[in-house]
C-alpha cells in the first residue's frame, strides 16, 4: 500500500506556547545528504504549523531537533559530540527539549536514550510528521517518547514545508531503496523503494514554481530507477522530459542516480530537454571491478566509463561529479590503482571521497580482510591529490567561457575589496562573481552573466567587469517578499489556533 499523496495537516499544539503564552522557538540542524536537507524543510514546516517559530539565534532555541545520517561513522561521533553539549544547555534552560530523527535515530532506536538520556524525543525516518504530537506527549508525560515505524507513515513531501531558498526546492520523486550495497545500511532505514505518483510529483513542482522558485532539484535514493514500482522502467525520462513543459522553470537538477541502472533514454533527456541541466552526479564508489563485486555494485568500470561518454558525447559540456570509498575491505594495491585509473580517465569536475568506515548492520561490516587505517589514509591522500590536480585542470579549461550564474544568498566566500558574490553556474560549479562599481547588485535569485576570469579547484572566479549582465528574475522578487515578510509581518500570532502561515506541503500559503 502506497503512503497517501494528500496533504498531512498538523494541528496546533499546545506544547508550542510557554506558560506566559507566547510561541516557543526551535532550531533544526542538518548532518547528512540532501535527502537529510529536505526532510529537516519538512520538519521546520511541520514545527510552525503546530505554533512553533524560528529561533532568532540557533543557541536560544526552545526546541533543538537533530536531524541524522547513519551512512558514515563520524555522523555517529558528531551526533553524540552535539548531544553533549546540549546536556549542559539543558540543564540551564527550563523547558528545552532535545529531539534526535533520521537515519541514525532509525538504526538505533532506544540506544540514544541510553547514552543521552536528556533527550526528549527520538523518532525515525519513517514518522516525520509525528515530530510536535511527540514533543507535546514528552513535555505532559515528563519522559522521553521514541516512537519509530517500520513503514512509512506518509510521504515526505505530503508534510509542511519551510524552505531555505526562494530560488530553488527540492522535491522527493521516491524514497527507499531497492539496492543491497554491502557498505550501506540505508535500505534497511529507509525501506524499499516507494514511487509518487508522476502527477503529483509535477504538481508540487509547479506549485514550488508558483511561489517564486526557478529551480528544482529531484530527489531519491536511486533517482533513475524511478517507475520500478509501477512496472515504467522509462518513467525517469518522461519525467525529466515534463520538467521542460513547466513555464517558469529554469533549471532542473537530479540526485543521485545508480550507474546500472542509467540508460540511454535518460541521457537523450537530459540533452534534449531545455531545463535540465548539464550537471550530473554519478557514484563511481571504486575502480576496481572485483571490489564493485565485493560491494554489490552491478555494474563496472568499462560500463561507468562507457555511461560518461555517452553523456558527454551529448553534452560536452557536462560537468559530473562523484563518489568514490577509499579502503573497502580487500581492497588490494591493484584494486586501488584501479580506481586512480578510473577517476583520472572520469575527469570529474569534483569528487566527494570517503575512508571506508565499519557500519555495524552491513555486510561489509563482518568481512575479511579490513584495510589497516594507515593504509587508508595513504590510498585517500593520494586520490585526494589527483582528484584535485583534475577538478583544477577542468575548472581551468573553463576561463574565458561566459557564464550564467543563479545568485546564491551566502554560498561560498565573498571578498568585500572586490564586491564579490557567488551563485552556481547551470553545470553547478560554483562561481565567485565581482559587481562592477555603479552596477546593479542581484538579489539572491538573481541571473548573471559574468566570464570565468580565473579557477581554483572547487570554485571559479569572474571579475571581468565587460561581461557582467544582470537578469532580475521572479525568485528574486520572491526573497524580497521573504524579506519585507521577516522584517515587516510576524511570522505567527502568538495564539496557535488562530490563523497564520501554513502549508500543505507545498509553498507557504498565508491566511489573515
Amino acid at each position: 500500500m502506497n503512503p497517501t499523496a494528500d496533504p498531512t495537516l498538523i494541528e496546533p499544539s499546545p506544547a508550542a506556547l510557554r506558560p506566559d503564552g507566547t510561541q516557543r522557538s526551535y532550531t533544526v540542524r542538518t548532518l547528512g545528504c540532501q535527502m537529510n536537507v529536505h526532510d529537516s524543510e519538512r520538519l521546520s514546516g511541520s514545527l510552525e504549523s503546530a505554533g512553533y517559530v524560528a529561533a532568532e539565534t540557533p543557541e536560544d532555541a526552545d526546541v533543538v531537533v537533530i536531524n541524522t545520517c547513519a551512512v558514515r561513522e563520524n555522523a555517529a561521533n558528531r551526533l553524540y559530540g552535539q548531544l553533549g553539549h546540549l546536556a549542559g544547555v539543558k540543564r540551564g534552560r527550563e523547558g528545552m527539549q532535545i529531539a534526535v530523527g533520521g537515519c541514525l535515530a532509525q538504526k538505533d532506536q532506544g540506544t540514544i536514550v541510553e547514552k543521552a538520556p536528556w533527550v526528549d524525543v527520538v523518532f525515525g525516518t519513517h514518522n516525520m510528521g509525528s515530530l510536535p504530537a511527540l514533543l507535546e506527549r514528552a513535555r505532559h508525560n515528563q519522559e522521553a517518547q521514541v516512537e519509530l515505524l517500520e513503514a512509512l507513515e506518509v510521504f515526505p513531501s505530503t508534510l509542511p514545508t519551510k524552505r531555505d531558498s526562494a530560488s530553488s526546492g527540492w522535491v522527493s520523486i521516491s524514497v527507499g531503496c531497492n539496492n543491497t550495497c554491502t557498505f550501506c545500511i540505508v535500505p534497511s532505514l529507509r525501506g524499499k523503494e516507494k514511487d509518487r505518483r508522476p502527477g503529483d510529483i509535477l504538481a508540487e513542482v509547479q506549485a514550488l514554481v508558483d511561489d517564486g522558485a526557478i529551480e528544482v532539484t529531484l530527489l531519491g535514493q536511486n533517482v533513475n530507477t524511478y517507475g520500478v514500482e509501477f512496472g515504467d522502467r522509462q518513467a525517469f525520462g518522461k519525467l525529466l522530459r515534463a520538467m521542460g513543459e513547466i513555464e517558469g522553470l529554469e533549471r532542473v537538477r537530479f540526485t543521485s542516480p545508480h550507474p546500472a541502472a542509467f540508460t540511454d533514454d535518460v541521457i537523450a533527456a537530459m540533452a534534449e530537454t531545455h531545463n535540465v541541466m548539464p550537471s550530473l552526479h554519478m557514484p563511481l564508489q571504486s575502480g576496481s571491478d572485483s571490489i564493485l563485486k565485493a560491494m554489490r555494485r552491478s555494474y563496472r568500470s568499462r560500463r561507468f566509463l562507457g555511461i560518461l561518454d555517452s553523456v558527454r558525447e551529448q553534452i560536452p559540456n557536462a560537468a559530473i561529479t562523484t563518489d568514490i570509498i577509499v579502503g573497502f575491505p580487500g581492497e588490494t594495491d591493484d584494486d586501488f590503482e584501479d580506481t586512480l585509473r578510473v577517476v583520472e580517465a572520469s575527469r570529474f569536475s569534483s569528487a566527494f571521497t570517503f575512508q571506508y568506515s565499519i557500519r555495524p548492520g552491513t555486510p561489509a561490516a563482518t568481512m575479511e580482510d579490513q584495510v589497516p587505517k594507515a593504509v587508508v589514509q595513504e590510498r585517500y591522500e593520494r586520490l585526494m591529490a589527483l582528484q584535485e590536480r583534475v577538478s583544477l585542470e577542468e575548472n581551468q579549461a573553463q576561463i574565458g567561457r561566459t557564464v550564467q550564474v543563479l545568485v546564491s544568498v551566502g554560498e561560498g566566500k565573498k571578498d568585500a575589496a572586490t564586491r564579490r558574490l557567488s551563485g552556481r553556474a547551470e553545470d553547478n560549479r560554483l562561481v565567485h562573481f565581482a559587481v562592477p562599481a555603479g552596477a546593479e547588485e542581484p538579489r539572491p535569485g538573481d541571473v548573471v552573466t559574468v566570464a570565468v576570469t580565473a579557477a581554483a579547484p572547487h570554485f571559479l572566479i569572474a571579475d571581468d567587469s565587460g561581461t557582467y549582465a544582470l537578469r532580475r528574475t521572479r525568485a528574486g522578487d520572491a526573497w524580497d517578499r521573504r524579506q519585507a515578510d521577516s522584517c515587516g509581518v510576524p511570522a505567527s500570532p502568538a495564539d496557535p489556533t488562530a490563523p497564520r502561515a501554513v502549508s500543505l506541503g507545498l509553498p507557504t500559503i498565508r491566511t489573515r
